[in-house]
Parts: structure tokens; C-alpha cells; sequence
């Protein structure tokens, strides 16, 4: 027992100089290829013949081919990740992530981490911080992980179990809104064991949230990620942008900006066509974070308090929308059961929070007092 216990380490430690390795060269490739990000609004497009097998491969991600929650081990120096706390560091730690297989025998991976968000990165409100992994191509040949360069890992973001079901609660938000669109980022589940490196004590195990690549998101929609802040409703798709904010009414979300680009991603066609893409869904009524506050200047007290951000609508602009909104409910109240170990707390409360908003669209002067006479006149 005693030399395999020094066994581990030793691998580990190789494992983790590899990944320096490669994060070094990463920053130079990136440092050499750093330019103006609207410059992506003059790139050549590819032709039909590529763009539909970029298309074909994002869609079948095994990583999203499957709603099982993932079993992974994630071996990293994590005091030193939680230590970084500035939103625009692009420190990356070396990482190994043990990927566990269905004959029960495991893939060591060597990853890079790094921190992200603004939120959760204070140190006030999370003890975790919220992850991005990047995973080298050559080695997740094979595994689920195949085709993926970079993933968001929404972490558990303190040791209290309650913050875990917020993970699941905000997973269920992402489960709703695929539902309704493909117009939406996937997210796939995975119950992570956290190891600190230099010990090999295990820190928590916890479930975390992978969530769909921007670029795989665009590819989906034969379309391109384009970075243009001060966007107004009137430029964006109206059929996606009315369905969005419906559903960010729906789940109680109003922690975003189009203009400013804050969890908004703009995915653009060859037609020029802009499509909103909303993501980051924790400061939301549906997940009810101990931690979540709505902004100051918006008219509520608490994010569990309904407002409609949306562009205006009539109600009879609004009647298929929300039909749609309606033929689904089966599916929506099913999507709450089917999260995995979440408690039943959590699982009545998402399940009377939903319903409010069910009970809301039902009723045509609920639709005309929430919905059409609260609605975003500014266009931002």
C-alpha cells in the first residue's frame, strides 16, 4: 500500500510538468495569434460542403449524446486555483482529469484549468471558483471528450451541500430552454471527485455542470460567434429574441445584457441573421441562490420576483409563443423529475415556481399586465 501511495504522486507529478509544458506553448500560439475580435465580421465563410460537416460533428458531441451524469476525478494544486480571484487572468493550472469508464476502469487525462466569471470568482460569494478546462485534442481520442478544445465547469461553489443542488437546479434551466430550441447551450452533468495534488487528499464530491463550447453552439446553427456589444433588439432575430426573454421571464432571470454582452452570446448566419444565445443561469428565480440579488435598478426585491426584459410584443403577437410554452409543460414538469438527486425541497419548489408561470400565461390580463405592459421599451 505504502509504494503505491508513492507511486500515484510520482505519475501524477509527471502528468502535471506535461501540462506546463503545453501551457506554455499554448500562451505563445495565442499570444501570435491575438487580434481585433470584430475582425471576425470580414472572415471568408466556408463553403456549404464544410459548414455542414461542422454542423454534423457539434451536433453529435458524445459528450451531450447522453443525460447520465459523467463520473470523473479532477486532480489539481485547487488552492492555488482558488486563490485566483481576477476575472481577466489568463493563468492556467495544471490539471488531471481521471475519466471513469463504463467497465470501470479509468483514463488519466492531462487538462488545464482556469478560472472564470465575475460573480461567483469573489471570494464573498464562493469558496470554489467556477472552472474552464481546457482538454488537449490528441489525448481525449476515445472519450467523450473527443472533438472538444474547451468547456465551462460550473462548480459547486462552497463545501455546503445546498450549493450543489443549485448546480442541479441551474442545470435544469438549460435541460427547459433545449426543449424549446436548439438555439441553446447543451449542458451534461458530471458527479466530479476534487483531489488536491500535492496531498492527494480529496477535497469534495460534488456534481458540476459541463456546458457546450460557444463555437460548438455556432457551429450547430452554421453560424459564427461574433463579438458585437451595444446591439439592440431591433438588430437580433425577433422569433429567437421574444422566445429567449419568454423563457428568462420564465425561470426568473434578468442577469443579462444584449447591449452589454453579459451572458449573452450572438451567433451570426451567412445571411447576417443575428441569434441570441442566453447562458449563466444562477442568479435566476428557479435555482433561488442564497447569494443571488437583483440588480439595484431594476424594479424587484428578490430574483425570485418575475420581470419581463423582452422587446414589446402584443398579446397576439405573443399567443403562439406562449402555445408553444404551453404544449410543453408535460415536457418541462418532466425535465424537473428527471434531475438527478435533487432533493425533494428543491424539486417542489422548481415544480410551484414553474407552474406560477404557467398560471401567469394563462390568463389573458396576467399576459397583458406581466408580459405586454412591462415590456423593454428601450430596446436594450
Amino acid at each position: 500500500m505504502g509504494e503505491r501511495a508513492r507511486f500515484v504522486p510520482t505519475l501524477l507529478v509527471l502528468l502535471l510538468v506535461t501540462v506546463d509544458v503545453a501551457i506554455a506553448q499554448e500562451d505563445a500560439k495565442q499570444k501570435k495569434q491575438k487580434k481585433n475580435p470584430l475582425a471576425r465580421l470580414a472572415e471568408p465563410w466556408p463553403d456549404a460542403k464544410k459548414t455542414g460537416e461542422r454542423r454534423r460533428a457539434a451536433e453529435n458531441r458524445r459528450l451531450f449524446q447522453s443525460s447520465d451524469p459523467l463520473r470523473l476525478t479532477l486532480t489539481a494544486d485547487f488552492k492555488a486555483v482558488n486563490k485566483e480571484r481576477d476575472p481577466s487572468s489568463t493563468r492556467r493550472f495544471p490539471a488531471v482529469m481521471r475519466i471513469d469508464g463504463g467497465d470501470g476502469e479509468g483514463r488519466s487525462i492531462p487538462v488545464k484549468l482556469r478560472t472564470r466569471g465575475h460573480f461567483r470568482l469573489m471570494s464573498r460569494n464562493c469558496s470554489f471558483v467556477p472552472l474552464r478546462v481546457e482538454f488537449p485534442r490528441q489525448e481525449v481520442e476515445g472519450t467523450v471528450f473527443e472533438g472538444v478544445g474547451s468547456l465551462k465547469l460550473g462548480t459547486h461553489c462552497a463545501g455546503d451541500q445546498e450549493y450543489e443542488q443549485y448546480t442541479l437546479r441551474e442545470y435544469l434551466a438549460y435541460r427547459i430552454f433545449n426543449l424549446f430550441t436548439p438555439r441553446s447551450f447543451r449542458a451534461r452533468l458530471a458527479k466530479a471527485t476534487h483531489v488536491d495534488s500535492s496531498t492527494g487528499k480529496t477535497l469534495a464530491i460534488r456534481y458540476a455542470m459541463f456546458i457546450e463550447s460557444e463555437a460548438d453552439v455556432a457551429r450547430r446553427l452554421e453560424g459564427r460567434v461574433v463579438q458585437l456589444p451595444r446591439t439592440l433588439f431591433r438588430d437580433l432575430d425577433p422569433e429567437t429574441l421574444t422566445l429567449m426573454m419568454l423563457f428568462e421571464y420564465m425561470i426568473g432571470n434578468t442577469d443579462f445584457s444584449i447591449f452589454a454582452l453579459h451572458n449573452v452570446r450572438l451567433v451570426q448566419d451567412q445571411a447576417r441573421v443575428l441569434y441570441p444565445i442566453p447562458y449563466d443561469f444562477d442568479l435566476s428565480g428557479v435555482v433561488n441562490a442564497r447569494y443571488a440579488v437583483p440588480d439595484r435598478q431594476l424594479p424587484i426585491a428578490t430574483v425570485l420576483d418575475r420581470l419581463y426584459r423582452g422587446p414589446c410584443r402584443s398579446r397576439e403577437d405573443l399567443r403562439p409563443f406562449l402555445a408553444a410554452f404551453r404544449a410543453r409543460k408535460a415536457d418541462v414538469m418532466a425535465a424537473v423529475d428527471a434531475v438527478p438527486d435533487l432533493d425533494q425541497t428543491s424539486r417542489r419548489k422548481a415544480r410551484d415556481y414553474l407552474e406560477d408561470f404557467y398560471r401567469t400565461i394563462e390568463h389573458s390580463g396576467s399576459v397583458k399586465s406581466q408580459l405586454v405592459d412591462r415590456c423593454a421599451k428601450s430596446g436594450m
